[in-house]
Formats: structure tokens, C-alpha cells, sequence
């Protein structure tokens, strides 16, 4: 365990103390100190590990440690001292101690492990969290590639992860002590579990989560499009294609080379195909229909070539390693450090001048570390001088080199089209990819009127699962059905007598709800954040500026609710909902309360006032735990909403039995995406809160009914639930609400046990033979 040296004058390293459970008590003591006292604090472990043998490097402690000199030990550690990170703290024990240099996507987390225990007779007290890393490499490296740092380490060699558990169970006194029975047996269970996996199995695995997708080609008569139409087609196709290498990079720093690597073997076995095909649906190697569960490890992927890492040897190219990712996803995305906690975050946000901080919890940048951009730079080895390691990176710089060819090809496909609103959207936006200024561009989106439709930018905040606050890049390009959409005229016209209606203290309410357009469009391609289960409506933006001047506007993706209608909710009703109620599942009482949920994005509350007077946004307040409460509001208020208009006799009567019936099949459908997905997580509080009041009822025979005497007044006591808890800004009853109705019960386990059981598909897997002809110049 190194401690840093600057001009050759030894510092006393401070460690922070934690308490028990882990947590910063904001005081740091000298590292003498905290071991004399037992105070908790945090550490890194690094294991390397090489492939092609199976051995973990480990190293010799030097006799001039104060804990266990002259002892074989894990490959190299250290504390992480007061305002490190771990991330940074691994890269450079690594680098001292052992003469390697390594990128931050060698390192993969694989948990935190606290050690507790006394030696030296009880001077030396160890309460330590540490971090544990690994870094695969395919081959051992040279023992002669290693610079020992004199003062740590004494020698280096490999052992095979068998033989190092086996020495350690016997207590074998040349090595440090630790429970292979306890925390530390992780270690070689992951190693034993990964590399010893049969590839059948493996196979047959991957193929049940690829089946639950129902294959559908999608698309749209093209006959209402110029020759101009087709051309400014063919450039957005491009363009959006490019949202695509945006969004890989915004799930994971390493998730990029991973997709390249999987493409480029997947023709070398069956395997390999089916390991691409499932990352291609869920563009990382995470399953959007597992609770995010990873269906691939970091021996799966890409291997990079290091040639000067170490110091050279003859014959030896160098250092070859998997790039890594961690089996839990991480809920920052790529979008904060992966090893930056809420704590840290509202810390440095604090430090910033308040213009700053807006901008730091704003959709359109990412938060970076100082010292990890200095290690990467080999500028020093040396921690920054700020008081906080964090700064902002607009998305414009961020992703400079792709959003400026995305920029081109929309300024060129502007320059094409003669549709007035879609030149100034197609100009407007590539300009904002370039300024990081959005609010122009879409209000431009939100006056569109054209047959060719196109959404392109950052809009959804969904991958960022820690706060909440970045937006990730996405595209749907489709042909408008103007005949569908003259139909819908309705709903948008009637958003502000919603808005005064609501089961809401009128304290609440808006004034000025702007009436909101709605577009019925037939997809032809989708791209960026469109991963596993697919939109099939969305209301935009998201930026509250917007929605408080001007509103917001809904896109309905008519074929892909055609597809979904058809493939998934006949079927789920057909197996989950009682007999003779399930005439009443129909189409358009299914896409009537999509586009009533998307309406209801738009009404209730956005920007409020806290009790303390201060005013804020619900986003903000809510954080991480806000899209799955507005996603549940946008369903219960739009089932709401649709009595009110029936009530009103601006919608049918018999619309209300067939509202109420689909929309419990549709709780099947969506609960089905998984519980850690805003949509399945909102939509099992309100499945399990309406069966709860009694409005759903379970039959003997499995099935559910809906109960037509209590279903209203059950759907307007949650929407009031859920809009209070909006229009307070109150975080903790929607952490409660969620964490009492968002749970996987037995009846809805019973009843997605039996879609498994006969293989009713989740979701749709769209194909789009236009975009194939984009591609292939034949448009």
C-alpha cells in the first residue's frame, strides 16, 4: 500500500473515516492514526489475472510494511486517501507499485469487501471497505516487465486462482490470512463460475432471452414523398445512425469496443452469433428484460494491446487485455465517474456558483474527473489542487467528432427538403449539436408539420439511474398519417380543462397549460436510446423550460402499436384476463389511452413552488425515483382523463368497459419489461394498488377481471396519490409508494409464470427494410 511522494519529501497521507456502515463522517485522520484507533476507512485491491493460464499475480509484501511484511499477498492495494477516488486510486497502486500503466477500462469492479481485523499485538487495527478490482490480461506478463516499487513490494509471481484458494484454506503462514469462507470466496467463485461455463447451455440460454422478442418488419408507403423527400430520407437515416455510436458510448465508457468485438466474431460459432445478436438488442451487455442483469462477463469481451505499459522485454509485444464492465450496471451510466457517489456529486454542486449548478443537474453534459484526466495525460501522478475532483463537459465537446458529422448531414438534408418546418428543425438542430443550446431546435421540433417525420437529439433521462438528470441521444424517423392524426385533434385541444379537473389540490394546478400537438406517424427507422422494449408513443421535450412556455408534443408510433396490439396483448389477454371480459381488449381502446397516457405527460405538475417557498421542478426533486412515478401518473391520469372526456360526451360510452379491460392486459404487457425499468416499475405500483382496492379481482382459474363499481373511484384515489406527491416534491412518499406497491406479488407471478410458460413474446424486435435500402443506396 503506496503512499504518494512529491519532490522526494514523504507526506503524512490522511485517510477519510467512515462509519461502520461505510458512510463519510467528513473528518480525515493521518493513516497512522486511523489504524491506531480502528477507525473505518476505504481501501482498493487489485487482482490481475491472466486468461490463457488461469493465475492470479500476486506479490511479496516488503519486510518494512507495517502489516504482514514478508508476505505473499493480492496483486496490489492501497488506501484511497482523503478526497481520492477509487477508480484513480487503483490505476496509480497499480502503476507505482507495479511499474503498469493502465486505462481505467482494464479495471473491472467486482465489489467492496470489508476486512476487520488486528495484528503487530494489537497495534494495528484494519476496518477497511475496499473496492475489489480485476484486470484480465490474456496471457501472464513477463515478470521481468514489472518495476517493484522497493519500498511495497519485494517480488512478484503467479499462482493458479485454485491453488491460491486452497493455500489460504489451509492457513498457509508464508501468505496473508483471509477467509476463503467468507467475503473473500467471491473472488474465486466469479473466476470459477466465468471461465467455467458449457457453451451449450450457454447458447441455449441466450436464445430464450432472444426468443421472448417477436421478430416484426416495419415500415411505410413512401408514395406520398418526393424524389427530394426520399433524399433528405436517405441523409436522416444516416444521421440517426449516428445516435446510435453516441448512445453506446453514454451506457458505458467500454461498451463501444465490446460492440465491435462481438460484431467482428460473431460468424466464428453459434455462440458468438447469439452473444451479438441479444448485445444488439439490449446495446449493452446488460438484459433490459432481467432487471438489467448481465448476460455477458468480461471474459466476453474485446481485447486490447497495451504495447507500453510496462517497460519492454525482448520477444514481448506488450500487454493484451479484456476490456471490462461490471456485472451490476452502473447507474451513473457513463455519464458521472463510476466511482462517484450522490455524496461527492451534491458536495462539488454546492461549491459552484449558481448559475454553475443548474448547469451541473442540466440534461446536456457529462461530470468528469480532474485527476483521472491528469493520469490519463501522464501530466503527474498527483491528486488536482481543487478542494473537488469533479468538472462539466458539454455534450458539444464531449461528442464533438460524431455530432459534428451528424450536424452536417442534417444542415444538408435541410438544405434539400422544401417543407419549411422541417428545414428549420433539420438547421436548428444541427446547430444545437454543435452550441449545446437545444431550446430553439426544439421548439422547432414542436412545430413541425411535414410528412416526413423526424425526432433526433438528447431527450430520455431513463440510463441515467443515479439522478436522473442526463439525457441520452435518440432518433425515430416515420411518414406522418395525416388521416390518424386530424382524429386526434381532441385530446391535444383539451389538455387545459384536464389540467383544471384534476384530482389535485387546485394549489397544484397550472393556469397555462398550452394545448398539445399530436402526430400519428408510421415509423420507418429508430435509433440511440431504443434498446429491448420498444416506445411506441412519447411526448416531448423534457426540458421544463419548454414545458412551461410552450408546452409539450406527442409523437404516436401507429405501426409499432399495431405490431405490440397484435403479437403481445391478444395473446396476454387471452391467458391472463377472464373470459367474458376479454371481447372488451380491443385496438382502439388500447392506442386511444396511449395517446391519452402521452397527453397526460403534459398536464400536472412540472414546475412547483417547495413548502419552504423555493421554486423547483419535479425532476428534480424526485431524482432517480422520478420517471418511474411520472410514467405510473402519465397511465392512472390518462385512465382518468378518458372518463372525464367520456363523461363530457367527447368520447363514446362503450369506450369505457374496453379502457378499463385493456388496460389490465396491458399491466402484463409492461410489468413483463422488468421491475428496474421505469415503465414496468410504474406499471406494477398501479397493477398492485388497483388490486389492492379491490378494482382488479383474481378468478379461481387464474385469470383477472376488472370490477367496472370499483375501478373509477380506485384509479382516481392513486392519481391523486401520485399528483400530490408531484406537486410537493416530496421524495420520500415516492420512494414509500414505490417500495410498498412496486413488487413482484404472487398473483402477477403466477400470471407471467404462464406467458413464459407459453411463450407469449415481452416485446417486438423491429426490422426496417427502408433503413436496409438507405444503407444499400437503393432508395
Amino acid at each position: 500500500m503506496s503512499t504518494h511522494l512529491s519532490e522526494q519529501v514523504v507526506q503524512v497521507e490522511y485517510l477519510d473515516v467512515l462509519t461502520k456502515t461505510g458512510e463519510k463522517t467528513g473528518v480525515s485522520k493521518p493513516r497512522g492514526d486511523v489504524h491506531r484507533d480502528g477507525d473505518y476507512h476505504r481501501a482498493v485491491h487489485v487482482w490481475i489475472f491472466a486468461e490463457s493460464t488461469q493465475e492470479l499475480l500476486i506479490q511479496l509484501r516488503a519486510e518494512c510494511k507495517d502489516s504482514w511484511p514478508g508476505h505473499w499477498d493480492i496483486s496490489s492495494a492501497g488506501h484511497i486517501s482523503a478526497g481520492d477516488s477509487s477508480l484513480v486510486t487503483a490505476r496509480r497502486e497499480v502503476q507505482e507499485e507495479l511499474g503498469i500503466i493502465l486505462p481505467k477500462d482494464a479495471f473491472e469492479q467486482l465489489y467492496v469487501l470489508l476486512e476487520e481485523w488486528v495484528t503487530n499485538e494489537g497495534k494495528f487495527i484494519n476496518n477497511e471497505y475496499c473496492d475489489v478490482y480485476l484486470v484480465t490480461t490474456i496471457d501472464p506478463i513477463p515478470l521481468d516487465a514489472f518495476t517493484l516499487q522497493e519500498s511495497e513490494v519485494s517480488a512478484v509471481k503467479y499462482v493458479h486462482f485454485e491453488e491460491y484458494r486452497s493455500l489460504l484454506a489451509k492457513k498457509d503462514p508464508q501468505y496473508v490470512p483471509y477467509d476463503v469462507n467468507d467475503q473473500y470466496c467471491k473472488l474465486f467463485e466469479i473466476l470459477s463460475k466465468r471461465y467455467k461455463q458449457n457453451a451449450e447451455t450457454r447458447a441455449m440460454i441466450l436464445q430464450k432471452q432472444l426468443n421472448r422478442y417477436a421478430r416484426v418488419s416495419l415500415g411505410a408507403e413512401l408514395t406520398g414523398l418526393s424524389s427530394e423527400d426520399k433524399e433528405v430520407l436517405a441523409l436522416l437515416v444516416k444521421a440517426a445512425k449516428i445516435m446510435d455510436h453516441i448512445f453506446f458510448i453514454q451506457v458505458w465508457f467500454s461498451n463501444p469496443s465490446l460492440r465491435d468485438w462481438l460484431e467482428l466474431h460473431a460468424d466464428e460459432s453459434p455462440l458468438n452469433n447469439l452473444k451479438w445478436m441479444y448485445f444488439a438488442v439490449n446495446k449493452s451487455p446488460w438484459s433490459c428484460l432481467d432487471e438489467n442483469e448481465a448476460f455477458l462477463t468480461t471474459a466476453d469481451s474485446a481485447v486490447k494491446l497495451l504495447p507500453e505499459a510496462t517497460k519492454p522485454v525482448a520477444g514481448w509485444k506488450g500487454v493484451e487485455y479484456r476490456t471490462a464492465f461490471s456485472v451490476a450496471k452502473p447507474p451513473g451510466a457513463n455519464f458521472y465517474p463510476p466511482d462517484m457517489d450522490k455524496m461527492e456529486f451534491e458536495l462539488w454542486k454546492k461549491s459552484l456558483p449558481e448559475d454553475k449548478q443548474k448547469e451541473a443537474i442540466g440534461f446536456f453534459n457529462v461530470i468528469k474527473r480532474e485527476s483521472e484526466r491528469i493520469l490519463d495525460e501522464s501530466l503527474s501522478a498527483a491528486t488536482p489542487g481543487s478542494a473537488h475532483d469533479l468538472y462539466m463537459v458539454p455534450y458539444s465537446q464531449e461528442y464533438n467528432a460524431l455530432l459534428t458529422k451528424a450536424s452536417d448531414l442534417l444542415h444538408k438534408a435541410g438544405d434539400l427538403t422544401t417543407c419549411f418546418s422541417l428545414k428549420k428543425l433539420l438547421h436548428s438542430k444541427a446547430d444545437a449539436f454543435l452550441s449545446n443550446e437545444y431550446y430553439d431546435s426544439d421548439i422547432a421540433w414542436m412545430e413541425l408539420d411535414s410528412k416526413l417525420d423526424i425526432t433526433i437529439g438528447p431527450y430520455e433521462t431513463y440510463e441515467d439511474a443515479l439522478f436522473g438528470y442526463k439525457a441520452t441521444f435518440e432518433a425515430f424517423i416515420g411518414v406522418r398519417d395525416d388521416e390518424a392524426t386530424c382524429q386526434l385533434k381532441l385530446f391535444g385541444d383539451h389538455l387545459q380543462v384536464l389540467e383544471k379537473n384534476l384530482p389535485m389540490d387546485d394549489l397544484y394546478k397550472s393556469e397555462d397549460v398550452t394545448a398539445a400537438p399530436i402526430r400519428v406517424v408510421r415509423l420507418i427507422y429508430n435509433a440511440g436510446d431504443v434498446k429491448g422494449p420498444q416506445t411506441i408513443a412519447f411526448n416531448l421535450p423534457n426540458d421544463e423550460r419548454i414545458v412551461n412556455d410552450k408546452g409539450t408534443s406527442m409523437v404516436m408510433l401507429k405501426n409499432v402499436s399495431e405490431a405490440k396490439f397484435k403479437l403481445i396483448l391478444l395473446p396476454i389477454a387471452h391467458v391472463c384476463v377472464i373470459e367474458e371480459q376479454r371481447k372488451y381488449v380491443d385496438f382502439d381502446s388500447f392506442f386511444t389511452h396511449t395517446i391519452c397516457h402521452e397527453c397526460c405527460h403534459g398536464i400536472g405538475p412540472h414546475t412547483i413552488t417547495l413548502p419552504n417557498g423555493q421554486k423547483s421542478t419535479v425532476r428534480l426533486e424526485l431524482q432517480e425515483v422520478h420517471s418511474a412515478l411520472e410514467e405510473a401518473k402519465a397511465d392512472i391520469v390518462g385512465l382518468w382523463a378518458l372518463r372525464f372526456l367520456v363523461n363530457k360526451n367527447l368520447l363514446p360510452k362503450t369506450l369505457l368497459k374496453s379502457m378499463y379491460v385493456s388496460f389490465l392486459a396491458g399491466c402484463f404487457r409492461s410489468i413483463r419489461f422488468g421491475l428496474e425499468e421505469a415503465h414496468g416499475k410504474g406499471q406494477a405500483l398501479q397493477f398492485n394498488y388497483l388490486f389492492e382496492k379491490g378494482a382488479f379481482l383474481l378468478q379461481p382459474d387464474g385469470t383477472f377481471s376488472v370490477d367496472f363499481d370499483k375501478v373509477e373511484d380506485a384509479v382516481e384515489s392513486l392519481s391523486r396519490e401520485i399528483l400530490t406527491i408531484q406537486g410537493r416534491g416530496d421524495k420520500g412518499a415516492a420512494e414509500a409508494l414505490l417500495l410498498k406497491y412496486c413488487v413482484m406479488t404472487q398473483p402477477l407471478k403466477s400470471a407471467l409464470e404462464k406467458l413464459t410458460m407459453i411463450e407469449v413474446p415481452v416485446d417486438i424486435l423491429p426490422h426496417f427494410p427502408i433503413a436496409d435500402e438507405v444503407f444499400g443506396n437503393k432508395i
